[in-house]
């Protein structure tokens, strides 16, 4: 097997929990000490597990032959030459048993660090900045690569199988992968591609919606409306910052947006409270819950700017006022320091379940509380400020009840508590946890210079914990998708 390749053999469908892979080696280590990570209630089959090991390595280090003497003198020197090697050097059977903790990535001094705005000093020299031209044409090239296979092999599909080369509908049908590359292909000046997907979405896409049965509201908004919509802005559209000449007007992205908008607009009226249904079939404007009748948390609160940016651009308040209607209900409920279940139900719009996390289900909750409130105005507009007072609280939450040290490393962490506040924490780190929050956190101190929140997550939590994410990737397999970190407490 090639670097290139991944470690998977097979396409794996997109289920919204991607294919993961721990070694055997990981899973022993996961059990043995970190489950519950409460010794003092091991049952008699550890306690005799671990009396066994300790009793095995003490043989393995204090074990002597014990074999007849050899008296000749050429062995005897050359045990006394192993001997004068093995002294030199520095290993002993105790250093070939106990394996070395890794080394920590070097920590850069404040000269190498050259101030805040050391990225702005290095983009202002010629060398370095021909250095940053040369890397935005590479992920460019790679850009327009990715874009060729999916043209060649899947287009109007929503993904690609890249090892099958055949395109899947595993997010509707609606062609998720052109609508969703398109500003990337405006803000990149990829002209062609923006011309073929443009014509594609004036030409395809609305027959589409028209026809199509389920789909997820949260994905479908995400991705082919915010999609519509941000090729709207790019394009010129209401006085937005026309970036390219090539695709269909402006207005076709709004209209095509429009008529989704008005079929997922279902999953909220349709439902007994202000919490949206998962899913809508786009041909009756229908909508009902996912199987199990929950919805996921982050999902019905990752939807506002999306729609309240198409009110904005359409002059119909309807959008915004539905979307909305759901942050203001959750204003309303119960929390823990601000922190919040995965799941809720729309027939009783409460939280379900106590599991609380920052990663996959619960993680865009606390990056659309910032970013809706910065959208609708921030401390300009006294109606929102309850968006931002919840974010606070959540991010106070996160450092007293989240962030946690490794052993024996001290490598800072964002863990979770899969049973509440109640529970057993759990030393599991999601990627999503340390890709996104401290973004958020930045967008927050740039736009707000309120530090309250930035110092709480920046000396003890996001940023400490991103890098602790980078550590552990790079010492994961090249091949690896790193989505999960479980770490020793």
């Amino acid at each position: 097997m090639t670097d290139s390749l991944p470690y998977s053999m097979k396409d794996v469908k997109y289920d919204n929990a991607k294919f993961r892979h721990r070694s055997l080696y990981k899973v022993i280590n996961q059990t043995l000490l970190t489950h519950k990570r409460n010794w003092l209630s091991c049952s008699t089959g550890k306690f005799l597990a671990l009396v066994m090991l300790f009793g095995l390595a003490y043989l393995f280090l204090t074990h002597t032959s014990s074999g007849p003497e050899v008296s000749g003198g050429l062995v005897k020197n050359a045990m006394r030459n192993e001997k004068e090697k093995i002294n030199s050097d520095g290993v002993s059977g105790l250093k070939r048993f106990w394996r070395k903790p890794p080394r920590l990535p070097p920590r850069l001094s404040p000269d190498e660090k050259g101030g805040k705005n050391s990225f702005g000093h290095e983009a202002e020299n010629p060398s370095s900045r021909l250095k940053w031209v040369s890397r935005q044409q590479k992920v460019k090239d790679s850009f327009i690569h990715a874009w060729s296979g999916y043209k060649k092999y899947a287009m109007g599909y929503d993904e690609l199988m890249p090892l099958s080369h055949h395109g899947v509908d595993g997010l509707g049908g609606l062609g998720a992968t052109v609508v969703d590359a398109l500003d990337t292909a405006i803000i990149m000046g990829a002209d062609e591609i923006v011309s073929e997907a443009g014509s594609w979405i004036e030409t395809q896409l609305l027959d589409r919606i028209k026809h199509k049965g389920q789909v997820n509201l949260f994905e479908t908004t995400i991705r082919v409306l915010g999609g519509l919509l941000s090729a709207y802005h790019l394009s010129g559209g209401d006085g937005g910052m026309k970036l390219t000449r090539n695709g269909p007007k402006p207005a076709v992205y709004l209209d095509t947006a429009r008529d989704l908008a008005d079929r997922l607009i279902s999953a909220f009226t349709a439902s007994p409270t202000s919490v949206p249904y998962s899913d809508v079939i786009l041909r009756d404007s229908s909508a009902h819950p996912a199987p199990g009748g929950l919805s996921s948390t982050s999902e019905v609160s990752t939807l506002q700017l999306e729609f309240n940016y198409l009110s904005m651009v359409s002059g119909d308040p309807k959008y915004s006022l539905e979307a909305m209607k759901v942050l203001e209900h959750l204003k309303t409920l119960p929390k823990v320091e601000g922190l919040v279940p995965i799941y809720i139900s729309p027939h009783s719009g409460q939280f379900s379940g106590e599991n609380i996390r920052l990663g996959s289900r619960g993680d865009s909750y606390y990056e659309y509380l910032l970013k809706v409130w910065l959208h609708q105005g921030g401390s300009q507009n006294t109606n929102m400020t309850y968006l931002y007072d919840m974010y606070s609280e959540a991010m106070k939450g996160v450092h007293n009840r989240l962030v946690r040290k490794s052993v024996p490393n001290g490598l800072v962490f964002v863990g979770e508590l899969p049973y509440g506040s109640n529970g057993a924490f759990s030393p599991k780190m999601d990627h999503l946890t340390v890709k996104i929050h401290p973004g958020e956190i930045y967008l927050c101190d740039l736009c707000v210079k309120r530090f309250e929140i930035h110092e709480a997550c920046s000396g003890y939590g996001m940023f400490p914990a991103w890098y602790t994410c980078t550590w552990c990737n790079k010492r994961q397999d090249k091949r690896e998708s790193n989505e999960r970190q479980f770490t020793h407490i």
